[in-house]
Order: C-alpha cells, then structure tokens, then sequence
C-alpha cells in the first residue's frame, strides 16, 4: 500500500490510487517524491496544463538509475515549467479556504494547491497472519524468498512487489508462470533471472534503462575495465519546429571483449526501442556486436549501433 509522509495534514493528500480517481483537473498541484511514480505522474499534470512543484528529498531524482538520467530529466522538465524545491519534503498542509497551503522543511510556502499527490513509495501488505507462520520477513518488512519463490515456510511462496525485489508487473507476472511451471508442469529447475530485467520511466520524455550502471559495473569488474560510451543528440524530428527535446543514450561495457553490461538512455522514443535491445543484452551482446549491426537511417535508435 501507498505511503503518505507529512508531520501535519498528510490526510489532505492524495497517493497514485487518488490520481486515477480525481474528477476534475487541478490547477495547481504539488507532487512529494524523486521516484518512478513521482515524476510520471509530475509530468502527466504538466503536460495537460497544471502548474506543478516537485518536492525531492535530495538534490536529484530517480536515484537508483544511471545519474546521467534523472539529471537530464530534470534538466528538461525545469525547462518546460516543473517548479522543483530540492532537499526537503512535507512538513505541514494545511486548507485555507477552497485551497491548500503546503509548507516544506525548508519553510518554503507553496500556496493555492488544489492537489497534493505523495509518491514517496509503497509498504509491502504483510499484515496477514505471516506472525502465526513460519514465513520470515526481511529488515524493510518483504517477505524472505530464494531464487525460486520459496518463503522459509516449505510450501509457501510469494512474488512480486511483496518480495522487494523488481517492483514492476511484468516482473511479477513472470515470476508467477516460472513458479506455475516448476510447480505443475515438472520443470524444477526453472526460475527467473533478475539479471538485466528492462524496465522503462514513462516520463516526458521516457527513460529506458537495462542492466548495471557505470557505478555498479566500476564495483563489479574493476573501473579499469569498464569503458562507457555516451552521444547526446537532437533527434531529426525536433529539425524543423521550434521546441527542441534533446536524446541522450549511453552504453556500460565491461572486459577486454566491451561486453555490453547497461544501456541507458532517455529521449522520445526511448520505450520502444529499449525491448530489442534488452533481448541482445540479455543474450550477452558485446560493443562490437553492436557495432556490426547496420544503422538504419534516420532513426535516434541507430545512435546505438555508432556509438564510438
């Protein structure tokens, strides 16, 4: 379930849940977070006309991807009228007549909000009776699993959001027919890899992002044999018109072969080419591989296989 964080008033908020059930657009509307929810939901106001503020408990957004990321959204979503107060969160709202008034830790004032929408991340729904089990729950409250599903109670298994891991539903879904296939249909061995799982920021513009970031990949295999490879670029399509909206896509290589090991990139269009190339990661493609690879002209997907 959804978390609301504020010292005083967070019932006036609104969590994602509230977001698809609101009848009329708001005006002004303030969004509490830095994370995938947070800055979709951020850029869906601003793009059908409401002024939004994003608060971010630190200097950046989307922390745990490629920095290279979240910088440049950030970058983009200032330039076209997303207000950001940094370093702070909620620390009252209170509701002066038709509106709110929010107050962060940093005794800004953020005045005539009709909306408050908190993305500050969600708990897991253990409250079940897991206490009269033997299932165990991990340090941040998940339940326990091994590579195969298996809770620490024989017979008992658990996927998806609960288990911390992935918090996607395509990730649960697999998750599930793996189980249901080693379950019912004698196939013991099978389970998911959570290795190089694509995953896409419906943002604007989108992010799509596949395997390690250059920091991970540097504590991995040693940052002298990690290369990166980067182009930041304005796509043919913003050539003629007056608003411009730059694509950026970086590689992560690893290994005296560059076998590809992230892929990283954010621009118009970047969700749909990010699944193919998730498969070409997944079966271990190197830079050169890539690079064997035809262009196909002109398309931003075609930085990919140029990358030099």
């Amino acid at each position: 379930h959804n978390v609301f964080h504020a010292e005083k008033g967070a019932e006036f908020g609104i969590t994602s849940d509230g977001f698809f059930q609101l009848e009329a657009l708001p005006k002004k509307c303030v969004v509490v977070g830095s994370g995938y929810i947070a800055v979709e939901l951020a850029g869906v106001f601003h793009a059908l006309g409401t002024d939004v503020t994003l608060l971010t408990r630190t200097e950046h957004i989307l922390r745990v991807f490629e920095p290279l990321l979240g910088s440049t959204l950030m970058e983009h979503m200032a330039s076209e009228g997303v207000k950001f107060e940094k370093n702070c969160t909620v620390a009252s709202i209170s509701k002066v007549a038709h509106w709110y008034e929010v107050t962060t830790t940093t005794n800004v004032k953020i005045k005539d909000v009709d909306c408050i929408l908190f993305a500050v991340g969600r708990k897991p729904n253990v409250d079940i009776g897991l206490k009269e089990t033997n299932v165990e729950l991990d340090k941040t409250g998940h339940i326990k699993v091994d590579e195969y599903q298996n809770t620490t109670c024989p017979g008992v298994y658990a996927l998806g959001d609960v288990c911390g891991k992935w918090l996607l539903t395509p990730v649960a879904i697999a998750a599930g027919r793996y189980l249901a296939e080693r379950l019912f249909n004698n196939k013991p061995n099978l389970k998911l890899v959570y290795e190089n799982i694509p995953t896409v920021i419906f943002s604007h513009p989108p992010i799509g992002t596949v395997g390690m970031t250059m920091a991970e990949a540097e504590a991995k295999y040693g940052a002298q044999k990690v290369k990166t490879y980067r182009s930041t670029f304005t796509p043919m399509y913003y050539s003629m018109t007056e608003r411009k909206s730059k694509c950026v896509m970086m590689l992560v290589c690893a290994g005296a072969e560059e076998k590809v090991v992230g892929l990283h990139m954010i621009g118009d269009g970047c969700d749909e080419i990010l699944q193919g190339f998730g498969v070409a990661i997944k079966m271990g493609a190197t830079k050169a591989q890539f690079d064997d690879c035809v262009a196909i002209h002109p398309t931003s997907a075609e930085e990919l296989v140029t990358l030099r």
